[in-house]
């Protein structure tokens, strides 16, 4: 197998490279390596690709000019993949009802790209998986569907990815690159290919199971550092001191680590762990730290709605009666996404108490949150809120002041700050923050 051949027709733009999966890691690659590749973008979503072919993206996350001049061909069509020989595979991999990965949308991409796979060809998954999914699982699918030998008749690697939707300082050509391979050979030429795209440089990870390691760990290490902070939360309520004022002063030493009490959502922090614990228990050993991680975090939603209902219950108020404001409630700041969202969960607690909330959003859809959660955002926002939440520090919420809050709050009701957005700026509003 000649590699730098492979390396010359990709540059030429005699051979094509792949994208499966064009959802928010998946596109932002696609069109990046488009100004330099030939590319074919793959999606098994045809209303999707359809506003990818008009320069839409359909995640909101990219402006339409990011498709001007790009050598890109977006299909929903897995014939057309066999024009490729360098493919890369960053199709969703979340969790079930069970909190077990589910791995339907990894293999039916490897089942796909069997059936098209040809000598010589590369793949290279990006999807976050634990590890030893890449060669326990979607290469044997490969080599089934294909009648091909790994290594021998194809190569594969596994570079994980690491977008952060909304972030428009930390791109993915400015965040350094891990890369992986099955051999030497693999490993030399993935690696170039992703040089072409990104600024940053690659680090060559030793082994295909190192990098799916080194990325679930990344958003591990995250999701535990949180589940401190929301426990330190839960202890100092308990106590009467303000979490963010003890984080602030703590704060002042060198190597403290700032991170927040919150709601812990979206596609990777709250999902990942449950990859590795899950590897975890089939070899025998239960990791305690992280599943109690888990759990503190997966808990803060019902938290946070108890303290809504108690307070309403104080003011002497029916909770059948009572009306809550949720502001935000995608994953995130500045970013349409709703998908596991646990705002989402707050909302269905206050619900379960029979409260009446409105949700309001400048990012979400919401049409795509009834037909994902069964919620709708609220045309106008009433005047007569008893509690008040901000949940998500959307931009078009920042430049909001107390006053802004008295015009839409009855008397006596609770302003939840969940960002701690404004931590002793409040005069008159009953404030509770993480």
């Amino acid at each position: 197998m000649d590699n730098p051949t492979i390396y010359e027709k990709l540059i030429r733009k005699e051979a094509k490279l792949a994208v499966i999966g064009l959802g928010y890691v998946g596109l932002p690659i696609a069109l990046e390596f488009a100004r330099h590749l030939s590319v074919i973008g793959f999606d098994i979503n045809e209303e999707r690709v359809a506003m990818m072919r008009n320069g839409e993206d359909p995640s909101r996350e990219l402006p339409n000019e990011e498709f001007v001049d790009r050598d890109i061909h977006f299909t929903a069509n897995p014939a057309e993949l066999k024009d490729a020989c360098f493919f890369i595979i960053a199709v969703p991999t979340p969790v079930d009802d069970y909190k077990v990965p589910n791995l339907r949308p990894l293999v039916s991409a490897s089942t796909n790209l069997g059936k098209v796979l040809k000598k010589g060809d590369y793949f290279v998954f990006e999807s976050t998986v634990y590890p030893g999914c890449t060669e326990e699982e979607c290469i044997p699918i490969l080599e089934k569907e294909s009648g091909l030998k790994a290594i021998e008749d194809f190569k594969y690697g596994y570079s994980p990815e690491r977008i952060n939707p909304g972030d428009k300082v930390h791109t993915i050509t400015k965040i350094t690159k891990v890369v992986s391979g099955c051999d030497e050979e693999s490993l030399d030429l993935i690696a170039k290919v992703y040089e072409i795209i990104i600024e940053a440089g690659v680090f060559r990870a030793k082994g295909v199971k190192v990098a799916e390691a080194a990325k679930v760990i990344e958003n591990t290490q995250r999701d535990l550092n949180i589940a401190l902070m929301n426990e330190l939360s839960l202890i100092f309520d308990k106590m009467g001191i303000n979490t963010h004022d003890v984080l602030e002063a703590a704060g002042t030493k060198w190597n403290f680590l700032k991170f927040y009490p919150g709601l812990v959502g979206g596609h990777c922090i709250g999902v990942d762990p449950y990859y590795l614990t899950y590897k975890s228990i089939q070899l025998g050993y239960k990791p305690d730290i992280i599943l109690s991680g888990r759990k503190i975090n997966d808990q803060m939603a019902y938290y946070i709605a108890k303290k809504a209902v108690q307070h309403i219950i104080q003011m002497g108020k029916k909770l059948n009666d009572a009306r809550v404001l949720v502001m935000g409630i995608t994953f995130k700041e500045n970013v349409s996404d709703i998908r596991n969202t646990k705002v989402t969960d707050l909302v269905k607690e206050l619900q379960s108490f029979y409260v009446h909330v409105d949700i309001t959003d400048p990012y979400a859809s919401s049409e795509d949150l009834h037909e994902e959660y069964g919620l709708k955002l609220v045309d106008k926002v009433r005047d007569d809120y008893d509690c008040i939440i901000y949940a998500v520090k959307h931009d078009d919420y920042i430049k909001l002041k107390e006053e802004d809050f008295l015009k839409i709050a009855n008397e006596n009701a609770l302003f939840i700050d969940v960002k701690g957005m404004y931590n002793h700026q409040f005069e008159q509003l009953t404030y509770w923050g993480l």
